[in-house]
């Protein structure tokens, strides 16, 4: 629960004046404290509540609360430097990895500082997350008779069957013995990572990528091996290519509103995709991550490849968390066959389930009126963004075209002027206020062009993308000033 300014303003005062106590001195009743600073009872309680979480009073029941005792001091710091050699000394016998490198993916969980407008964020803002509706399913899920116990190791039936029919279609095409619910998308890819591909091994991966495919590759001991892309998805002949060369045996891809490029899988290339790795004996990892944030001029929109695949070719992942919130961890992993035992397996062994509750959340959300509404908000608002960003590139910025403008998702992907590090580009559009993701961290290889990703779903509304894009073409590189 984030705090109100009164809340923090009182406890602000309140530890501004401990000073006054000695320890184990008792403070002034919530009564009083009421009436001389003018606030509620709650407001109080959540401000002491707040001080005896840091630890400076303690709080007890039916006799008031008091000044905490001094803290210890903290003890000298320790020598971790033998850490190094024990985490380099030693190279696994497959050759791979032991460690994991978050850069690419921080770069779009990391809130920036006040008033830096945010075009690198990945979730919907908070004014566009059905955050009332979310309250009252977590309501409704906690007087549910059992929400507290222990689920199936699979996930809440009724919630499987829910994911099997938006994945598959009404026809059945994915029967719900067939899914697993995952605590979000990311969670789901790195378990698919880790049960289809051998440690060691390559894994193709589109080109470019969302970065937290590459790091959970490479920290499950994997080398990814990118396949170039276009505006109408993977290449097939290259991705055949790709698939002789390096003995891959999963290939992670995005057919819908790819991250970060937007590209939409061409039906003409669907079953030349799933050919490909049928007769190389691998495995599609279908990330099905943007189909809820389809703007509402997008169409009718193409059915999952899982949909099509009846030999388990393809597995499916879906997640809630981006049309809902960054903490509704709540996903699915479709398969087929023996797959579906392994996925299972090491989902059960990392982690036994998914906490009930937030399933029962979930299941709540989606089984009321207010899960259609939130979506059709939402497809309006992505589409009245996308526009506003659009048009302020053109005005502001027209010698950064867009070839391709996607009508799902939440970002474009802007070619820099060749020779621009993307890196010191996206510095120093930091220091003008604006926060976006360089592009290097989007390949798995060296980068054939300098690019900048940039999300117009967190900001605040169209007039603070259009301050952001003003704010961009200050340092745009050839721009006076720049």
């Amino acid at each position: 629960m984030h705090q109100s300014s009164s809340e923090r303003e009182l406890a602000h005062l309140l530890r501004e004046e401990l000073n006054r106590y000695s320890p184990g001195e008792k403070l002034p009743s919530s009564r009083a404290l009421v009436e001389r600073h003018r606030v509620s009872p709650v407001t109080v309680s959540r401000a002491l509540a707040a001080l005896a979480a840091e630890g400076l009073v303690v709080t007890r029941p039916g006799a008031g609360a008091f000044r905490a005792a001094p803290r210890p001091l903290a003890p000298p710091p320790g020598d971790t430097s033998w850490q190094e050699v024990a985490l380099t000394a030693e190279t696994p016998a497959d050759g791979g990895p032991r460690g994991a490198d978050a850069t690419g993916v921080l770069a779009t969980l990391a809130a920036p500082p006040p008033g830096v407008v945010e075009f690198n964020g990945g979730y919907l803002p908070p004014g566009l997350r059905p955050e009332q509706a979310l309250s009252a399913a977590l309501a409704r899920a906690g007087r549910r008779p059992g929400a507290w116990d222990r689920p199936p190791m699979e996930g809440l039936e009724e919630l499987r069957a829910w994911f099997a029919r938006e994945i598959g279609g009404p026809g059945g095409a994915v029967p719900a013995s067939g899914v697993l619910v995952t605590a979000g998308g990311q969670s789901a890819l790195t378990t698919a990572l880790r049960a289809l591909a051998p440690q060691g091994s390559a894994v193709l991966v589109e080109s470019p990528t969302y970065p937290g495919l590459l790091a959970a590759a490479r920290a499950s001991g994997l080398r990814p091996v990118p396949v170039p892309l276009d505006h109408d998805g993977v290449r097939p002949d290259l991705l055949e290519r790709a698939f002789a060369a390096s003995g891959a045996r999963v290939l992670v891809c995005q057919p819908l509103f790819q991250n970060p490029t937007g590209a939409v899988l061409h039906p003409g290339r669907r079953a030349r995709v799933l050919a490909a790795a049928r007769s190389a004996g691998a495995f599609v990892i279908e990330d099905d991550f943007a189909r809820w944030l389809a703007h509402d001029d997008a169409g009718a929109l193409p059915p999952a490849l899982a949909a099509d695949d009846p030999d388990g070719v393809v597995v499916h992942v879906r997640s809630l968390t981006k049309i809902t919130s960054p903490s509704l961890r709540v996903g699915a992993l479709a398969a087929r066959g023996p797959a579906f035992e392994r996925l299972r397996a090491i989902q059960v062994v990392d982690s036994f389930f998914v906490p009930r509750p937030l399933q029962e959340t979930a299941l709540e959300l989606i089984s009321s009126p207010a899960w259609t509404r939130h979506l059709r908000t939402v497809a309006a608002e992505l589409r009245l963004r996308r526009t506003a960003t659009t048009t302020a590139l053109a005005a502001e910025l027209p010698e950064a075209p867009l070839p391709f403008v996607p009508r799902g998702g939440y970002h474009l992907w802007l070619r820099l002027p060749e020779g621009t590090d993307p890196a010191a580009m996206a510095d120093a559009a930091l220091r003008a206020g604006v926060a976006l993701a360089p592009g290097g961290p989007y390949f798995a290889a060296e980068p054939p062009s300098p690019y900048l990703r940039l999300s117009f779903a967190p900001a605040a509304g169209v007039g603070e993308i259009g301050e952001g894009v003003r704010r961009l073409r200050s340092v745009w590189p050839g721009r006076a000033g720049a």
